[in-house]
């Protein structure tokens, strides 16, 4: 495994940059303090090689697969909530991943992982806390921020997406009841009816890389209580329970902004270390960012362009290309699009640091990384002794950045009602399930409506459409509760379909109003 030379040293030191703690002005962010189980990040002593899984005993309570971060939350939850059960992880690779997106986590993940017990899991990774959204449109400005509490503004943080599962997957290495394999989950065990499962008892694991003809040597390994499928957006056990096709509505393309830090008191003010102010800097070696700490949400290029911190010396971009195809990069019209939408999307009159950033990226990076953006609706599910979960079950469009807060909470929801049941039952489970699809709703319909209806909404070409850009951008500049709730459905921390219905309408008569008075 490839380990960051800021990340870790053989001793296991911890992950953060020590220089660079003066940078945060409050303490109380969670990015700051000690992660308890550091000393797990890279130690491979507790993962178990197919090879030598093979003389183990193949009886186990809780079978997970995939060790993403729904997955090792999920795993880490059920050993601590069930000391006396085991629990089997199978993940194909458990070295450091490697993504362009799951690198933030909104203020209502960040609850959720507190629920779960591991608010400590964003110390040591060089994390940087969010405090809400910067938007440019058609040069103007708007600060979005999130919701506060009684203790004072609520934060999401954002981080490098393979730090953070390593710290989770840490967690869960830590649990003396996990078991943690490499290898392959080839299969689902149970009954089938008309070659569809209507129960599942355990799993045919196979090693890391299973060859093309099927020579490989594969174990049936026993799930005594559950099985839960967690093995991400590429699920291969998803068609046993939702067989529609798949479309793509978008492409979003990856850069790396490399800069150095700031300091606190340039860019925010009073205890709680919230954004005071725009900056537009001149300085290319400095953070180009125009609200650091913030997700810069830039909406005038060929479609939206996000940008967030991932350390405080580096910042993810990611630029939407609208539609099914990719441009293609070997005959250069990939480059020519992104170059387009960039220069667009901060030009260099308004933002002469980030556009001149952004162009040196462009140009520097030696292959374009794009990963495709999808919507799959959950499906309900009635197939016994089995549960799917996290972006196996349900994906959104990643412009808002929901998917890890509507996975994580769907996790607390499960174990608090499996506490309370017997889950060797299956009348219990399927009670259990019920439940849970009826509880999980009202997030995951927020966060999945809002994502697809803004990516719609900003990466539209029609006149109409455009009319009703321009009244979400006035609507959202109108503060107070203009401004905070639909604050509070981004950052999912207001779960209320009937309220996101009420906002969709007002934008609506807004723009019919804008219409009319001509004032677009």
């Amino acid at each position: 495994m490839t380990v960051p030379e800021t990340l870790v040293d053989e001793h296991h030191e911890p992950l953060s940059d020590k220089c660079e703690s003066h940078l945060d002005e409050n303490r109380n962010w969670p990015t700051h303090g000690t992660y308890e189980y550091t000393s797990y990040y890279h130690s491979r002593r507790e993962i178990v090689p197919f090879t030598d899984f093979i003389a183990m005993d193949k009886e186990f309570d809780f079978v997970v697969i995939g060790a993403g971060p729904i997955g090792a939350a999920l795993a880490f939850k059920l050993a601590t909530d069930n000391p006396t059960s085991r629990v089997l992880v199978v993940e194909k690779n458990w070295a450091e991943p490697d993504r362009i997106v799951g690198e933030l986590m909104q203020p209502g993940g960040c609850q959720a992982i507190e629920q779960l017990g591991l608010q400590n899991v964003f110390s040591d990774i060089s994390a940087v806390p969010v405090h809400g959204y910067y938007i440019s449109y058609r040069g103007r400005q708007l600060h979005v921020p999130y919701m506060h509490d009684a203790n004072g503004q609520l934060r999401g943080v954002s981080f490098h997406h393979g730090r953070l599962v390593m710290n989770l997957r840490a967690a869960c290495k830590a649990q003396s009841n996990v078991v943690c394999v490499e290898g392959s989950v080839t299969e689902l065990l149970g009954q089938m009816d008309n070659n569809r499962f209507t129960a599942v008892r355990g799993v045919r694991v196979g090693p890391q890389r299973i060859q093309a003809d099927g020579s490989d040597e594969c174990i049936d390994v026993c799930s005594r209580k559950l099985t839960f499928v967690c093995d991400g957006i590429t699920s291969q056990f998803r068609k046993q329970l939702n067989e529609r096709p798949v479309e793509l509505i978008s492409h979003f393309c990856g850069l790396v902004l490399e800069h150095e830090p700031v300091s606190s008191d340039t860019y925010f003010d009073g205890p709680t270390g919230t954004t005071s102010h725009v900056s537009r800097p001149t300085d290319t070696a400095g953070n180009p960012l125009p609200m650091p700490h913030n997700g810069n949400v830039m909406l005038d290029g060929v479609g939206p362009v996000l940008l967030y911190q991932m350390s405080e010396r580096e910042t993810r971009v990611l630029a939407d290309i609208p539609g099914p195809f990719l441009p293609s990069e070997s005959n250069g019209q990939l480059r020519e699009t992104l170059r387009t939408s960039l220069s667009h999307a901060a030009p260099k009159h308004l933002y002469p640091a980030l556009h001149a950033a952004l162009m040196r990226a462009l140009d520097d990076s030696r292959r374009i990384r794009c990963i495709g953006s999808k919507f799959i609706p959950a499906t309900a599910n009635n197939i016994d002794g089995a549960v799917w979960i996290g972006d196996a079950l349900n994906v959104r469009h990643p412009l808002t950045g929901g998917g890890m807060t509507v996975g994580l909470w769907d996790v607390v929801i499960l174990t608090d009602l499996l506490r309370t049941h017997d889950a060797a039952n299956s009348q219990q489970v399927q009670r259990v399930k019920a439940q849970w699809q009826w509880r999980r709703r009202p997030r995951a319909l927020v966060v999945n409506v809002l994502s697809v209806a803004l990516h719609a909404l900003f990466a539209a070409e029609t006149k109409e459409l455009g009319l009703l850009r321009e009244a979400c951008f006035e609507y959202l500049a109108k503060g107070s509760h203009y401004t905070m709730q639909p604050s509070g459905f981004l950052s999912g921390l207001l779960p209320s379909p009937m309220l996101l219905i009420f906002h969709f309408f007002s934008v609506a008569f807004l723009a019919v109003y804008l219409r009319v008075s001509d004032e677009s």
